[in-house]
């Protein structure tokens, strides 16, 4: 029936003159040939087709059976297969190219999930076919098949292991391996363009094909080490795509310098921003100095300061998000940008520059905030690592700073142990500076020795600050020979006792007298009860979430505990006291 249905439409077509065909004719040439295909009458729909008085109406109509041909060519049925093959290969050879890129693009739109690679894959070949077809006015229709492929590409999962790479069950590295295949005609003629100086919008659209290639898939592949995996169909889709910058005229030393270097009162700087997205060149940053992708073909002339200083936006922008894969890049990015400077050789000056302040921001939340441990860990050693790069003068200014900004005691406490280093270090014979030492110490000193609330600070919230400000105190006050005071500690002693000392040895007398009193009420609270012991008797509330209520012996537990630590910071505090009585 559907077979009768096609001849007869294409038979009263034949008298149709040019392309007066009406909706009608469409609308039943289309539902035919579709009922004709699905129902393997293909080899008859191929003899109707290719005959030479039926030209004119496959010329106007013929892309409308791209859907039902991609359909079994995608099934791979074999009785069907090689007429569905020839349907498709006449049409991309007669029908109009505009008509064919819409159908092939809304074939790989609407591919679903589980075909996604498949349909990629095979329509691949004839989209390439139609683009070469438009001539010299193809530039927008590549940019479209290019975002097109993309957006589709980005649906894929990620391989996360060498094994899954090799495996490739959801084929994205067959896809980009394809896609490499595919946008190589088009990125000879912008290079061709480019060396005769000819408009060359086709460039604008592989600039704009590499950009989003290095936000999606790129930015959330990590790439295996060649040693790992030899031939890695990632890390040569990463590679290819460094390269194709370069053959468009795309310096990698200026994509990567572009945040650090531009003037913003330049028209269309949002253009620019648009052009190049900063999750683009951060990948890029990545792939160069830590994946060291096309490494060999970076200038090696440029000092390791500037390049930290260029990637310094970048690790910015991945240390800002949440996902643990950004976070790793990021660190990954810091570390390998600061292991090629000297150590104690970052003036003081970078500190005045935006992202030498916001980085470190990040990176306090990294290493308090990630659930992921082993990112915490991490992010805590590029921390010190940085550190370590500055300069006497910027270690003690970036101490001042993230004392008076971290607002986190664990971070408080991490500077305080580097402060008590950097003393430790001047104090030795020929090290002395002015920065850890006298007149310059002192207002370092009154910021690491002091409670945020006086007496009625939170002392177990404080406790790795406090402890740590308190063992730099007693060092201080053992290793610094009165007579000599050459950290300046003697002069401010009576200041650090009156402001620091003794609302410590207060909030001490407090804090313990308020917990023995809850733990022998909880003891007396747990005695009087009679086989009720597991009863919860304590519940806290985190933000908006409840934790897990605590039993009678949970309680005193945590009571017992508070208190030692109470008893370990009294320790030292009394060893200071008997220190200073003695002098």
């Amino acid at each position: 029936m559907a077979l009768e249905q096609l001849s007869e439409v294409v038979q009263r077509c034949q008298a149709v003159h040019g392309e007066n065909f009406s909706p009608e004719d469409y609308g039943l040439f289309q539902s035919a040939g579709q009922m004709c295909i699905e129902q393997g009458d293909s080899a008859q729909v191929l003899s109707i087709i290719v005959d030479e008085k039926n030209k004119n109406i496959v010329r106007c109509m013929g892309w409308n059976l791209l859907g039902p041909l991609v359909q079994v060519l995608l099934k791979k049925e074999d009785k069907n297969l090689p007429h569905c093959s020839a349907i498709l290969t006449y049409l991309l050879e007669v029908c109009s190219p505009k008509e064919l890129l819409v159908g092939l693009l809304e074939q790989i739109e609407e591919a679903q999930s589980d075909v996604i690679a498949e349909t990629i894959t095979l329509l691949l070949k004839p989209l390439q076919i139609v683009l070469l077809k438009l001539g010299r006015k193809k530039a927008s229709s590549v940019g479209m098949a290019l975002s097109t492929l993309l957006n589709q590409v980005a649906r894929l999962p990620v391989p996360g292991t060498a094994e899954q790479e090799v495996d490739d069950v959801f084929g994205l590295c067959h896809c980009l391996t394809a896609l490499l295949v595919f946008v190589k005609p088009f990125v000879e003629e912008a290079r061709e363009n480019l060396q005769e100086n000819k408009e060359n919008e086709l460039r604008t659209e592989i600039l704009k094909f590499c950009m989003k290639s290095l936000h999606e898939p790129l930015l959330e592949v990590q790439l295996k080490d060649p040693d790992t995996l030899e031939k890695s169909p990632l890390r040569n889709f990463a590679a290819e795509i460094l390269s194709i910058l370069s053959s468009i005229g795309e310096s990698l030393p200026d994509l990567l310098s572009h945040f650090l270097l531009r003037k913003r009162g330049v028209p269309g700087f949002l253009e620019e921003e648009v052009r190049y997205p900063k999750e683009s060149l951060a990948c890029l940053a990545h792939l160069l100095f830590v994946q060291h992708v096309s490494m060999e073909t970076f200038p090696a002339v440029l000092s390791p300061e500037f390049v930290l200083q260029c990637n310094m936006e970048y690790i910015e922008f991945l240390l800002s998000r949440t996902e643990e894969s950004r976070l790793e890049k990021g660190l990954e990015l810091y570390e390998k940008s600061l292991v090629r400077v000297e150590d104690c050789s970052l003036p003081v000056d970078l500190l005045e520059l935006k992202t030498f302040f916001s980085v470190p921001q990040h990176l306090v939340k990294v290493m308090t905030l990630c659930p992921a441990q082993r990112i915490r860990t991490k992010g805590l050693s590029v921390f010190q690592l940085s550190i370590d790069k500055f300069n006497t003068e910027a270690k003690y200014k970036f101490f001042r700073c993230m004392l008076k900004t971290s607002h986190h005691a664990g971070v408080e406490g991490y500077i305080i142990k580097n402060i008590k280093n950097q003393i430790d270090s001047a104090l030795k014979p020929g090290n002395a500076n002015v920065w850890f030492l006298g007149t310059h110490l002192l207002p370092l000193l009154r910021l690491v020795l002091c409670l945020p609330q006086g007496a009625e600070t939170d002392l177990l919230h404080n406790l790795d600050r406090i402890m740590e400000s308190l063992n730099l105190l007693r060092y201080l006050l053992i290793r610094d020979k009165e007579w000599k005071n050459e950290t300046g500690i003697w002069t401010e002693l009576y200041k650090i006792e009156d402001n620091y000392l003794k609302p410590l040895r207060t909030g001490l007398n407090m804090s313990k007298a308020h917990y023995e009193a809850e733990l022998n009420s909880a003891k007396d609270s747990k005695k009087s009860s009679t086989g009720e012991s597991k009863t919860p008797v304590c519940t806290v509330t985190v933000g908006d979430e409840k934790l897990p209520s605590m039993t009678p012996e949970m309680q005193i537990q945590v009571l017992q505990s508070a208190l030692f630590t109470f008893d370990l910071m009294e320790s030292v505090l009394a060893r200071i006291e008997e220190i200073t009585e003695a002098k």
